[in-house]
């Protein structure tokens, strides 16, 4: 029995509907899976770190907590200052809390060092304006960072108020080439060109540890770092700020800090 002309077109318009319109049917569920929420143990939960300030001024080993976040995650040192890689630092009060300070504050008090990383912010202004995503918000706190698609912008570096971004101007493989390589040969080491900063250690947090800083400043016996859920009314951190004087940087910016300084 011959097939008609109408049979044929027919049925060769099924077949490509069949195969192009597969398109945007995977695009949808590409996308559905992109914005899917985080898996159910994430939810509700908000990291958050506290430091007590008299307690980190007191720690027999400053840089305890520095140390550990920079070899934890193979931070370079470089001597330039314009070209240094921060994710855990010390700046002077007068710098991390300007106005909190006024004529009449001593100059020891201004210059007093103060320990400073990225705020993981509640809204975040370095995710609104990176153009890739690089930069992203987990639903539990942290603000990420994805080395690998960031093409070096720095619309980040403009858009984060407290300056706790850094930007790779030379190869950090270099460095580590001339330590003898790099402290932890676990951790990729980024390339020439990209922003890193402190993600508040998600590997370390998806294993049950705390924060490599939090967890060197307690084996120093100081006690000043302190990491949680706030949204765990029986957390050592919910409870300490409920009981503390709390401040946190440039608040009246709207960024709602989750980094507390504790008094």
């Amino acid at each position: 029995m011959s097939t008609s002309r109408r049979d044929l077109l027919k049925a060769a318009g099924i077949t490509i509907l069949g195969v192009g319109g597969a398109a945007p049917i995977i695009a949808k569920n590409a996308r559905a899976q992109a914005i899917a929420p985080a898996p159910p143990e994430l939810k509700g939960r908000k990291h958050a770190l506290a430091i007590e300030a008299t307690k980190c001024e007191t720690c027999p080993n400053q840089t305890a907590c520095i140390d550990a976040c920079h070899t934890e995650f193979n931070v370079p040192h470089w001597e330039d200052h314009e070209e240094e890689i921060k994710w855990l630092w010390k700046e002077s009060l007068a710098e991390v809390f300007p106005g909190r300070v006024n004529e009449r504050t001593s100059e020891e008090l201004k210059h007093r060092p103060t320990l400073v990383l990225c705020n993981h912010c509640e809204h975040p202004p370095c995710v609104k304006v990176c153009p890739t995503k690089a930069t992203f918000k987990r639903e539990d706190g942290p603000v990420m960072m994805d080395m690998h698609r960031c093409i070096g912008c720095r619309y980040c570096i403009v858009g984060c108020p407290y300056g706790s971004r850094s930007f790779n101007w030379k190869n950090p493989m270099k460095h580590f080439e001339e330590q003898g390589g790099p402290p932890n040969p676990d951790y990729p080491i980024r390339g020439k060109g990209v922003v890193e900063k402190c993600t508040l250690c998600p590997e370390r947090l998806a294993a049950g540890k705390q924060p490599a800083c939090v967890e060197a400043c307690q084996a120093k016996g100081a006690g000043a770092l302190m990491y949680g859920d706030l949204e765990d009314e029986s957390s050592d951190i919910r409870k300490h700020i409920q009981s503390r004087i709390t401040a946190r940087r440039k608040a009246e910016l709207g960024t709602s800090p989750q980094v507390f300084y504790t008094l």
